[in-house]
């Protein structure tokens, strides 16, 4: 079996009894499918456990897919998030996690929650990372809210010397968080397409 046959095509086979092809598919979109359900759910059995229960699905249901509305990538994709996300709701149930906010909001949805750790958390390693003195004027200038005056009394130097760190951190920042700022301002794009 090559590997340049069409999902399609190596579905329908698999449909058939085809383990090879079946094989060739699992093959293809087993990792993809794994990195994808890690990133939302953050545990590697979760995602072992979305990867294989979206394959068992599409095996058994070989009929549920229809080619005229996505491809079998994007399928493939949607069902693993939405394995995750029953996966994180039954979590939330079962360990009686509440919201903090009841506000409704399609920002507060499981998924977005999710997502949303993950940037916080990418946020914070990049705060980490940064030099000492550009990471405190960072923090006190953006998290406790002190003008530059107050942070150039609790750090000993002037105001222009805070200004030039805090500067320097945040060209820092958005250098290395660009491509998920960027990601954001093409999917806010498509929502108002």
């Amino acid at each position: 079996m090559t590997d340049t046959t069409t999902d399609e095509r190596l579905l329908e086979k698999a449909a058939h009894g085809e383990t090879a092809a079946f094989q060739v598919l699992y093959e293809r979109y087993r990792d993809p499918i794994f990195r994808f359900a890690y990133r939302l759910l953050g545990s590697v059995e979760a995602a072992e456990d979305v990867t294989h229960d979206c394959f068992l699905s599409l095996i058994k249901e070989p009929g549920r897919f229809d080619s005229s509305r996505a491809s079998l990538r994007t399928y493939i994709y949607a069902a693993a998030r939405n394995l995750a996300a029953k996966r994180y709701n039954s979590f939330a149930r079962e360990t009686g996690i509440e919201r903090l906010d009841e506000e409704p909001s399609d920002r507060h949805e499981p998924m977005a929650q999710v997502l949303d750790n993950e940037l916080a958390e990418v946020v914070q390693r990049a705060i980490a990372s940064l030099p000492p003195l550009q990471r405190e004027a960072l923090v006190l200038f953006e998290y406790d809210e002190l003008s530059l005056a107050e942070i150039a009394a609790i750090v000993g130097a002037d105001a222009n010397t805070v200004k030039a760190r805090l500067f320097r951190a945040r060209e820092k920042l958005r250098a290395g968080l660009d491509r998920y700022f960027r990601i954001g301002r093409e999917t806010a794009t498509l929502k108002r397409a």
